[in-house]
């Protein structure tokens, strides 16, 4: 059930140009809905290699149609082109060279792994049907893929499934892993400001000072996954930020506290919010203070379907051995806004392993993280077995 060599060989052989189009990238990154210098050269490529390309969907997103034969089966695959407001600190030769932005989570080779097989594709044809390239802007919790929904992403190049792929550091360098269900959890934010009345550290009787309502809600709230969502279910609720106050002897005014929510099921993300919302007014007349809250909803759940799940994970391990592909991946409580689009368009989401020890391994959104050149022949090799498997004349 192995290849020979799980690397294409026209992949193999064009793989190179593809890393320094990837390091050109990371040297060059761009921030959400700002990813123009990227939208181009992606365009840019995909014009040349004989793409019909729009432009312009969620602002600088990329779409690249390539029609082959007279098979009427539409596939899409997707890759992400934001970058972070990180500094980096990798001291690599192609490093940042925008201060303070850095491509820390791997999206410079996302877009590099596709354009790979975007270019291999177009030249061999070997398949029968309609392959739909999404670059899309702004993962990095700005809804890029809502945003290319809205501006008729899927209306305009309807799709039959669609597929994306990211990597991750502490996973066996170019091994793939599957998740069929809830494969990554929603994330929420909230913002609370609680209202006292500010006065001298020394009288506090004169005063009402949210502070503690600030201690007894950051208590009260781990109490909610403890006690109120289901054991065998998954909830997290952090406090980011408190911000209350400027010096030692002044009882504050106000205090702000920002949580992230996240959970692996729509009913209990429900169900954080309502909890949520109660506990912080309850907590806060208990202390006399008052209580606004500003609940922001984020990503929602992503729901790995069954049927293009299986379908992909046979693909891979028809390609790497079944030894290297992980068909029961545990679900991560990170946030991927691919789900936005396995909402509207059956949809399956992989991870491929960035590196164990050493190179690859470090975490994503850390300032020494690097892409992991050494997948990304393997990654494109996937997408093209992926695309020739799914529209099989």
């Amino acid at each position: 059930m192995l290849s020979v060599d799980p690397v294409i060989p026209g992949i193999a052989a064009i793989a190179p140009d593809l890393i320094a189009v990837r390091r050109q990238i990371h040297a060059n990154p761009e921030l959400a809905f700002q990813e123009r210098a990227t939208s181009d050269l992606v365009a840019s490529l995909l014009t040349q290699w004989g793409y019909e390309v729009t432009r312009g969907l969620g602002k600088t997103g990329v779409v690249g149609v390539l029609k082959t034969g007279n098979g009427g089966r539409r596939i899409g695959l997707r890759a992400d082109m934001d970058a972070l407001p990180i500094e980096e600190a990798t001291g690599l030769p192609y490093s940042s060279a925008v201060p303070k932005t850095m491509h820390a989570c791997g999206h410079d080779g996302h877009t590099a792994m596709l354009l790979c097989a975007a270019r291999y594709l177009a030249e061999s044809r070997q398949f029968a049907g309609t392959l739909t390239l999404i670059f899309q802007p702004a993962e990095e919790s700005y809804g890029g893929a809502r945003a290319m929904i809205q501006d008729g992403l899927f209306e305009q190049f309807p799709c039959d499934a669609v597929f994306g792929l990211h990597n991750m550091p502490g996973y066996e360098t170019g091994g793939m892993n599957f998740c069929t269900g809830p494969a990554m959890a929603s994330v929420d934010r909230a913002t609370i400001v609680l209202r006292g009345l500010g006065g001298h550290g020394a009288l506090p009787h004169l005063s009402r000072d949210p502070m503690p309502a600030v201690a007894g809600i950051i208590l009260a709230l781990q109490s909610i996954v403890a006690r109120e969502i289901d054991s065998q279910k998954s909830a997290v609720i952090s406090v980011g930020s408190v911000k209350a106050g400027d010096t030692f002897n002044v009882i504050p005014q106000t205090a702000e506290m920002k949580l992230s929510i996240r959970a692996l099921d729509p009913a209990v993300r429900d169900l954080l919010r309502q909890r949520i919302t109660a506990l912080v007014h309850a907590q806060a007349a208990s202390f006399g203070v008052e209580a606004e809250i500003d609940y922001e909803w984020g990503y929602p759940v992503l729901v790995n379907h069954a049927e293009p799940t299986a379908f992909a994970a046979e693909v891979a391990q028809k390609m790497l051995g079944a030894q290297r592909v992980d068909t029961q991946a545990h679900p991560l409580m990170g946030s991927e806004d691919f789900a936005f689009m396995a909402e509207v368009v059956p949809g399956a989401y992989a991870w491929i392993g960035n590196g164990v020890e050493g190179k690859g391994s470090c975490m994503v959104h850390n300032p020494g993280y690097d892409f992991n050149d050494d997948i990304l022949a393997i990654g494109a090799s996937y997408w093209v077995r992926l695309t020739e498997a799914y529209l099989a004349d």
